[in-house]
């Protein structure tokens, strides 16, 4: 062995201990991989079974908490008014998630948002998988068979995300949900095979309010999240 391969193997050694003492090793009781920016945008849990009612990364499991877990009147100072629906919601999510954070949640939520609307315009079912419910996937999936049907392409850009926020907190049949109302502007346009415009305008700003509906399963050991319910507002 000549004095390059020793030297290449004792880098080899030397960059296998340093990764092993950093991320440390298995132990098989880690919980399954799941994908990055599922995690970091929306945490999609890996279950498909909750119930839809009318949203990248929201991972809940190392948010500080929001405020003092005895639930003081300003707990949720900014996001809810005392003794609301709302308020009344977010503290029975509090009690099942003592770490739960709504900013955290929302910055999250934002992100998500555009990730999922990009991915349904580019028809990219991958990423749709990831961050939806069973019966909401199933919904964009149909709309995406029929513009492939009909070979129409869409796109969509986003000019603006104005306003996230938190509008419903409940806890309901094992699983937690959160409504959120987005208001954004973004320009979307349809286009045949030709390219010719079927639908939208490339040169005009919409405004659009979507109130979608984030749920977790209680029961599940992975503390993310998926949406299960879209609608609109004028």
């Amino acid at each position: 062995m000549d004095i390059y391969t020793i030297i290449f193997l004792a880098l080899a050694v030397f960059i296998f201990l340093r990764l092993r003492s950093v991320l440390g090793q298995r132990t098989g009781s880690e919980r399954p991989p799941y994908d990055r920016a599922t995690r970091e945008v929306l945490g999609g849990t890996q279950d498909n079974n909750v119930v839809p009612v009318p949203g990248t990364v929201i991972n809940q499991s190392s948010a500080a908490p929001s405020a003092d877990v005895g639930g003081a009147a300003d707990r949720w100072k900014s996001v809810a008014e005392p003794g609301t629906p709302l308020a009344l919601g977010l503290d029975a999510i509090a009690a099942q998630d003592s770490s739960f954070d709504p900013a955290h949640f929302l910055s999250g939520a934002r992100s998500a948002y555009e990730m999922i609307v990009l991915a349904f315009a580019n028809g990219d079912r991958r990423t749709l998988k990831d961050l939806l419910s069973s019966d909401v996937y199933e919904s964009f999936d149909a709309a995406i068979k029929d513009r492939e049907r009909l070979e129409q392409k869409t796109e969509t850009r986003f000019v603006s995300i104005d306003k996230v926020e938190l509008i419903g907190a409940e806890v309901r049949d094992g699983a937690e949900q959160l409504t959120v109302r987005f208001i954004s502007q973004m320009i979307s346009v349809t286009r045949d095979k030709t390219g010719a415009i079927v639908d939208g305008n490339p040169e005009k700003i919409s405004d659009i309010t979507d109130v979608w509906t984030f749920a977790r399963d209680i029961s599940s050991r992975d503390p993310n999240w998926k949406l299960v319910g879209t609608g609109s507002a004028s």
